[in-house]
């Protein structure tokens, strides 16, 4: 297992997202390439999956997007910025991620454009 692999924890592979979602397997490929969702090939078969954490009462985390958009254009790679959403920050008092599910984007879309410099 991978370092991110193990720091995410929960996977989704993408057909169990589009069923969170419920939207089709086509509109999950479109959010990936739309950097709405980042997906990762992981576990012994690389299945592409998505963290579990990007989907919160049957969404996406508002304001991944966004996010995710400013990381990768950063030149953050999916997999660092995975990494970056999952590991803890003790200025945070959690990770990343924990921010984005309680609705703190603007504090963390902060710290994600300073990386961008």
């Amino acid at each position: 297992m991978s370092n991110v692999e193990s720091l995410v924890g929960e996977w989704l592979p993408l057909p169990d997202v589009a069923q969170m979602l419920n939207v089709s397997i086509t509109r999950v490929h479109s959010l990936i390439d739309e950097h709405a969702l980042v997906a990762l090939r992981v576990g012994e078969r690389k299945i592409r999956s998505v963290p579990a954490e990007f989907v919160q009462d049957g969404q996406l985390v508002d304001s991944l997007k966004g996010t995710i958009v400013v990381l990768a254009d950063a030149g953050y790679s999916d997999e660092d910025l995975i990494v970056w959403l999952f590991t803890p920050d003790e200025s945070l008092r959690g990770r990343p991620i924990d921010a984005l599910r309680e609705g703190r984007k603007t504090e963390i879309r902060r710290r994600a454009q300073t990386l961008a410099w």
